[in-house]
Parts: C-alpha cells; structure tokens; sequence
C-alpha cells in the first residue's frame, strides 16, 4: 500500500492555491472549487477543496512536508510574507521543525527527520 494524496478543505479556493504555491507546490490540477499539487520531491500529490459545509469547523488534521535544508526553507518563505507559528526547533522525537497556519487554519509542519523519520532508536524491531 502506498500513500499519494492528501486533501485539506479550505475556506477560500484563490488564496489557498496562492499560499501553497508560495510554500513551493506545483499546481497541476486548477477548478473554482479544488486544485491539486505535485511535490518538488516525490511522487504524492496534495490537493484542497471548496467545502463551505466545513468552514465552521476547526481543522484538526496536520500534514507535514519534509525538506533537507528545513532553516534555509523558512527563512526564503519568511521572505515571501509566509508567518510562522513556530520557527525551526530540534524536537525530543529527533527531528527538527517549524509550524505554520493555511489561510483556512489548516495546520501545516515543514520538517526534516533523517533517517529518524522510518528508524528511529525506539524503532519497533521484528520478532
């Protein structure tokens, strides 16, 4: 089984669109209620939704975007009018992240694990 998408709802299509690809996502898939995202790394896609049933509601999930050169990431966004909630911090779990809001108050990581990510020391090993 392999993941390949992930779908957020959004309150505002346009600004949405504009926000994600600021964060460096390739809109491939444009519609006045969804688009769709290739990543610059890998072969997943991401893509949000119109949803007006949802805009009451607060966002509970969190995605997380993976980048090897996480600090130089945030400062270039910072630089774009991007405002973090959490600039980049060495985490207990070891690795290290910064946290940030969409514009529909979707909570998005940008991170970088390593190898920690799929190994970490507290790996469960077969038996």
């Amino acid at each position: 089984m392999n993941m390949n998408q992930v779908t957020l709802a959004v309150n505002d299509i346009n600004e949405s669109v504009a926000f994600y690809k600021t964060l460096g996502l390739i809109q491939i898939v444009n519609d006045d209620h969804y688009a769709r995202f290739a990543l610059p790394d890998g072969d997943a896609t991401f893509s949000i939704y119109l949803d007006p049933d949802k805009q009451a509601l607060e966002p509970r999930g969190v995605v997380y975007f993976e980048h090897e050169q996480l600090d130089e990431l945030v400062a270039a966004l910072k630089a774009k009018g991007i405002t973090f909630l959490q600039e980049p911090v060495d985490q207990p779990f070891l690795w290290r992240e910064a946290i940030l809001n969409d514009p529909s108050g979707n909570k998005i990581k940008l991170y970088w694990a390593g190898e920690n990510r799929l190994n970490p020391p507290w790996l469960i090993k077969d038996e």
